[in-house]
């Protein structure tokens, strides 16, 4: 099997806090016992096989704590959306296959989640060894955090596991049903995460910065709402930068923006000021007359648009006025790209402000903590994403936290320590 360990995944994100608000691995009795662990197994797939095992190389460190302290580990997880049918384009085999190669030791499958045949294959089991259910949205009693259905997964088991920060913002059977039907606690993943979340937004050191991109305010206003009461900086690109700089009367060309949202963002703007958190927006563009790859461009102060051409990216002034700012801060945390980051030459300012969060946290200077789908992907793209603090692979869930909203798998886990 692979050889890990947790604090080689996650080497500066776990704490030994005596008030944690949730059970960790630390404190679950688990020798001899059968644990439903929650891990997510949704990764990319392409022709029957998987593409991308960033998700599966991450519970390693749980199954590896789990199986030496004796337990008989029945993974739980998710895949696509197959509506509560029985659909062999979403089994979770070739996923169990993939885990399987990665650690290195014989992983049991079973064509079911709960019945006879879950039953069956758990029976199996010896202590350490590894067994991956079917895909718990076969039923539509997953979805629906029916307590009958998560009754049943519940009898599968001794205790359970919640390794899946990526899933706890949906209240299904799997997440939230189980963890108030067993013993429970929370998977290293999961601990790595909310630890690296509290220590970014719920009780940082300050000046806390925030890196915010994408390209609308309308999928973002929450996000941005609690922000601006959190942080100390706030660094705004991509389309949604184009919003702002139109609110100020600004002629913004042909570039991406919502009319409709120049009203909201004045309000997030004088908000932002009357909270004492400074909002810094783009002060020179990248141009360019369309989206192509290396197309001819142009940088020019956003005062001076012209009206045929579209903003890209951020330019080089924007670009260090950022990092005058985050060199004065103790916290970053990242979401979105700040510019058109998939297409050359707008990938440019997102990895150079990649590049210096990368050197800050490198120095030691800064804690830096970045999710959501698009920001892993260019930060990949720029090469520093194993440089940062934590990176989050969870998504919807990261951006929810980052809402302030409340996650029902974090509550259950909550409310049962």
């Amino acid at each position: 099997m692979l050889v890990c360990s947790a604090t080689s995944f996650f080497p500066s994100l776990f704490v030994d806090d005596p008030m944690a608000r949730f059970r960790t691995l630390d404190t679950l009795e688990v020798r001899n016992k059968i644990v439903l662990l929650r891990a997510d197994l949704n990764v990319p797939m392409k022709d029957g096989n998987v593409t991308d095992t960033t998700r599966l190389v991450r519970i390693i460190p749980t199954l590896q704590d789990l199986t030496q302290k004796g337990a008989r580990v029945v993974i739980l997880s998710h895949l696509g959306r197959p509506k509560g049918q029985h659909n062999p384009d979403y089994s979770l085999r070739p996923v169990a296959q993939a885990l399987e190669t990665l650690w290195k030791a014989p992983i049991a499958f079973a064509e079911d989640c709960i019945g006879p045949k879950a039953q069956e294959a758990i029976d199996a089991l010896k202590p350490g060894n590894l067994l991956v259910l079917e895909n718990t949205r076969f039923y539509e009693g997953e979805e629906k955090n029916d307590p009958v259905f998560a009754q049943k997964l519940a009898d599968l088991g001794d205790v359970f596991v919640h390794d899946a920060f990526s899933t706890a913002h949906r209240a299904h059977a799997s997440t939230e049903g189980l963890a108030r039907l067993l013993p429970c606690a929370a998977g290293r993943l999961m601990e790595a995460e909310l630890n690296a979340l509290e220590r970014a937004l719920g009780n940082p050191e300050h000046p806390v910065a925030a890196l915010v991109g994408g390209s609308k305010i309308s999928t973002k206003i929450e996000l941005l709402q609690n922000l601006i009461s959190r942080v100390d900086v706030l660094a705004l690109g991509g389309g949604m930068a184009n919003t702002f700089l139109a609110a100020q009367g600004l002629n913004v060309g042909r570039s991406l923006y919502e009319a409709d949202m120049l009203e909201t963002a004045r309000t997030i703007a004088a908000t932002a000021e009357a909270r004492g958190c400074q909002i810094l927006l783009p002060e020179d563009a990248v141009v360019a007359e369309s989206l192509e790859n290396n197309i001819a461009t142009r940088t020019v102060p956003v005062q001076a648009l012209p009206p045929d051409m579209m903003i890209l990216d951020i330019g080089p002034q924007s670009i260090k006025k950022i990092g005058e700012a985050l060199s004065r801060c103790k916290t970053v945390v990242w979401n979105g790209p700040l510019g058109a980051f998939e297409t050359k030459p707008f990938d440019e300012a997102t990895s150079a402000v990649a590049q210096i969060v990368s050197h800050l946290t490198k120095k030691k200077e800064i804690l830096s903590v970045a999710g959501g789908g698009d920001t892993v992907a260019a930060l990949t793209h720029a090469g520093v994403v194993d440089d940062l603090s934590y990176v989050s692979t969870a998504g919807g869930a990261f951006l929810e936290w980052m809402e302030g909203k409340t996650l029902p798998g974090v509550a259950a886990l909550e409310a049962a320590a």
